[in-house]
């Protein structure tokens, strides 16, 4: 699971309750331990550990930055003092989150300790003016069940935003002649997004094969993980061209400091090693390093993606969008050769020959049903969007390599979708919904999030806490 550190500055204002402030910094901070949140707080940067004070902007800022925060809870423990909150934001530039606990019942004599909500409104509109963009996260008691929730969120948003912010692809060969539709502009994903590729031609990758089946522990070890977790149906020597294909491909994302791989997945590769890829990609991808087939750079973004806003607590798969269901109205078949996850599987998959190659290599096994998030990060023309919704999976004829069928619910405006663009006949599913993260994500890395279903009101009613 991935772990994300939050800067915890609660705030206040001189003329509301400072005692009540300061003991709802102590609430909120017990709340978050009990959450297991991990966050870094300001109580040595001043007596109340409260953001109020210009002075000391500066300090909480340096602070969090040598502490590694990857988002900033402005905590409201009265009404806050808004500028200063939004100095902090600007300077941090990592996501906020912007919160305070619902008001008490004013006094008998008229009194009111702390109007938060009134704050909430004041620092929502400075933030603004500081083109910060924000998360709010309703103003609610720390025992309501929607506090929990819109942190966690929050949490797995700042996974997103971070992990985007930090992308570097191994790129092993060009991609396949035929595959236009995975061209990608790499200038244009550095200079927007930072996105950072490193290609590497086939030979490299060859040699690294030749190198790592000298090292009889590494290759040992991986031959009883793969005959341990796949169905083995082809030849010994074919395995052994898998596990070290694997760990070849494992050494190099090392080495170049990748987080995921696109690979020219044929022809030049069983040319050279006589084997699909597949399953070596799906052993990857068990490990939480995505790759993608085809070269497909988008889509190992889109990998990447989805599996920071499940916080890494489970496995991505590539697919195809390729036929629809025979039976089902808005049904579709989610496939591709076998690099999904063996995680994935509903059933021990088996270590064969894919539908349309003669060469071994892949793996064959229908995915589990449940609900999935689909997604795809696309664009052309200098314009970049995250094409997001959920599915559900379904039975239907049995397929060949790793597949899934899916019922949306409405297969000809998806279609129309993907057929209009930006986006191709690739997309990354995960057993989880996590639109509304990802759709709250796009806000903070310029990227345009794309629902393929009318469900903005939805989703952003959930993010408002409803």
């Amino acid at each position: 699971m991935k772990r994300i550190r939050l800067g915890y500055a609660p705030t206040r204002r001189s003329i509301f309750s400072a005692p009540d402030a300061v003991k709802y910094r102590g609430l909120t901070a017990d709340r978050l331990r009990e959450m297991g949140v991990d966050f870094v707080d300001i109580t040595d940067i001043n007596e109340e550990g409260l953001l109020y004070d210009d002075n000391d902007v500066e300090k909480i800022a340096a602070k969090f930055q040598a502490e590694g925060v990857d988002g900033l809870l402005l905590a409201h423990c009265n009404f806050g003092t808004e500028f200063v909150c939004a100095r902090l934001a600007k300077r941090l530039g990592v996501p906020v989150l912007l919160w305070g606990p619902l008001d008490e019942r004013p006094e008998p004599n008229g009194v009111r300790l702390r109007d938060t909500q009134c704050g909430l409104f004041a620092t929502g509109k400075v933030l603004r003016r500081f083109q910060v963009p924000f998360t709010y996260l309703t103003n609610c008691r720390l025992s309501d069940p929607v506090f929990e929730r819109g942190v966690k969120d929050f949490l797995a948003v700042c996974s997103v935003v971070k992990t985007f912010r930090n992308i570097r692809i191994l790129q092993i060969s060009t991609r396949p002649f035929e595959f236009w539709s995975t061209m990608c502009n790499e200038g244009e994903l550095l200079e927007k997004f930072n996105i950072q590729l490193s290609p590497v031609p086939m030979t490299e990758l060859t040699e690294e094969i030749k190198a790592v089946k000298k090292d009889h522990a590494a290759m040992d070890q991986m031959l009883s993980q793969i005959r341990e977790t796949m169905d083995v149906q082809i030849k010994e020597n074919e395995v052994e061209n898998v596990a070290a294909l694997a760990l070849a491909m494992l050494n190099l994302v090392k080495k170049y400091g990748c987080q995921a791989t696109a690979i020219q997945c044929w022809n030049a590769l069983q040319t050279e090693i006589g084997i699909m890829p597949c399953a070596a990609n799906a052993i990857l991808n068990e490990m939480g390093i995505p790759v993608v087939c085809e070269t497909d750079i988008h889509g190992a973004v889109t990998a990447l993606m989805a599996e920071a806003a499940a916080m890494g607590e489970m496995r991505s798969f590539f697919a195809d969008w390729t036929i629809r269901h025979p039976d089902i109205e808005n049904g579709e078949l989610l496939q591709h050769c076998g690099p999904w996850p063996v995680s994935v599987a509903k059933e021990k998959p088996i270590l064969t020959y894919p539908l349309a190659f003669d060469h071994p290599g892949s793996l064959t096994a229908e995915a589990k049903h449940g609900e999935v998030t689909l997604c795809r990060f696309d664009g052309d023309n200098g314009e970049y969007s995250l094409l997001l919704g959920t599915a559900k999976g379904v039975d239907g004829p049995k397929g060949m390599g790793t597949y899934l069928w899916v019922e949306v619910e409405n297969i000809k405006r998806l279609e129309a979708k993907i057929v209009e663009g930006p986006y191709i006949h690739h997309c990354v599913g995960i057993h989880k919904n996590v639109v509304p993260v990802l759709y709250e994500a796009c806000k903070y890395i310029g990227v345009k999030p794309d629902l393929y279903d009318p469900i903005e009101e939805e989703v952003k009613a959930y993010l408002r806490g409803e």
